[in-house]
């Protein structure tokens, strides 16, 4: 681990202190600068700090998920992460928002990342490639939090679930494009949870936020499953990853306590072993699916280039531009802070347009990846789909758990291991 923090040190060294280049502009009218509750830079020994425990996090939630195997041990680690990295540290450095910042760092070479936000959006990433999602058990304060309130867990059609978990990959492939196009960090701009850290929001993000949490009273972590993009990643990296979450270490008697426990459908139950007739039809489907795939990308990518339009939108110096240029043409009369501090900056307004023209452009090639990018994502899925798997006995699917451990806490082939099943 000190080995991992020296190397991202020598790969990522911490740049300076982002510094007020520009005084705040003086508008016509009384106008009262919102007060933005972001929490400030960390002093270098307070953030070596924040990576220590993020690393003794992985390693408690590593062991209690293959050691211990206890569902308390591990709740108590994501309390923890709820009050240090939630409250305390009020949700900044984020491993889900960190996303962000590494894209940018790509592609903008005046852009340098931090060796905290290079620590916090790898090394959870590393612990899923060894050990599945424990950063999403203890560590995340997102996820933590969406625990706590879980008290009634519903549980979500296989086909909606199954839909629904492909908006991730997408949020993901938005978040990458609006970051390297150095438009937005929406991932940061739109957090439901972060309100709550910081005792403050637009009334916007208090409504969404109230809803997420609301519905996590009923629906086991729906920020996870069908939004968080580090999640995708997560899950990706579990589906690899060198140890894997078992239900048991002995043998499954197919009792189903296990399913019912797991308010994520993250447990497959038993299959049945397909005929001969099945399996022709499942390799004929499968062989279809590959064949279209080239189709699925260029149709994504022609219908990304067709929204670039709109996608560019997002960028504020597009927006800027049609408010300059609808109040020339006398369609929108009072001025807004955006055009009145342009005004006041004493630029051409054909400079400004330039500019956004620009933004066009790069963004016809984003818009185009993007769309590749979704078919990929739909294409892929469809496939996955597609490929029957035989199962004998109740699996843990990699990709979907967040190593919680409830289904530990259940199994009674677990508990008479452990010797915690007592007779009822």
């Amino acid at each position: 681990m000190i080995a991992l923090l020296l190397v991202l040190g020598l790969l990522w060294p911490a740049l300076g202190i982002a510094a007020e280049n520009f005084p705040p502009p003086e508008f016509s009218w009384n106008y009262q600068f919102p007060q933005t509750p972001v929490p400030g830079p960390r002093p270098p020994l307070l953030a070596w700090i924040d990576m220590a425990v993020l690393a003794a996090m992985l390693v408690m939630a590593a062991w209690a998920v293959y050691r211990t195997r206890s569902r308390s041990h591990l709740f108590v680690l994501a309390a923890f992460g709820v009050a240090y990295f939630g409250f305390w540290r009020k949700g900044c450095v984020c491993a889900v928002g960190s996303i962000q910042n590494v894209a940018l760092s790509f592609t903008d070479p005046t852009y340098g990342v931090s060796l905290a936000v290079a620590v916090f959006f790898l090394l959870p990433l590393l612990g899923a490639l060894f050990y599945g999602r424990i950063f999403c058990a203890a560590a995340c304060p997102l996820g933590a939090l969406q625990d706590v309130v879980l008290l009634r867990p519903l549980r979500v059609p296989k086909w909606l679930d199954s839909s629904l978990s492909l908006l991730p990959w997408i949020y993901l492939g938005g978040a990458v494009l609006f970051a390297v196009m150095g438009s937005d960090f929406i991932i940061c701009r739109y957090d439901p949870f972060i309100l709550f850290y910081r005792l403050g929001g637009t009334p916007l993000m208090l409504a969404i936020g109230t809803a997420v949490v609301l519905l996590a009273v009923f629906v086991g972590r729906p920020y996870c499953r069908y939004a968080c993009p580090y999640g995708a990643l997560l899950g990706l990296c579990g589906r690899v990853s060198w140890r894997r979450v078992k239900l048991t270490y002995g043998e499954c008697i197919n009792c189903h306590l296990c399913a019912n426990a797991c308010p994520f459908g993250a447990i497959s139950p038993p299959t049945a072993e397909p005929g001969s007739v099945s399996r022709r039809e499942g390799r004929r489907r499968l062989g279809l699916l590959i064949a279209l795939f080239p189709l699925l990308l260029a149709a994504g990518g022609f219908l990304g280039r067709f929204s670039s339009p709109l996608l560019a939108k997002v960028d504020p110096t597009v927006r800027l531009a049609d408010l300059v240029f609808l109040q020339e043409k006398g369609l929108v009369q009072e001025p807004t802070l955006a055009t009145e501090a342009f005004a006041r900056q004493g630029r051409p307004a054909q400079e400004l347009y330039q500019q956004a023209a620009a933004i066009h452009r790069k963004y016809e090639l984003g818009g185009t990846l993007m769309g590749v990018w979704l078919g990929l994502i739909f294409g892929a899925r469809m496939i996955r789909l597609s490929i029957r798997r035989h199962r004998a006995e109740y699996d843990i699917d990699q990709a979907a758990c967040v190593t919680c451990g409830r289904c530990f806490d259940v199994c009674p082939v677990e508990r008479q291991r452990r010797g915690t099943l007592t007779s009822e």
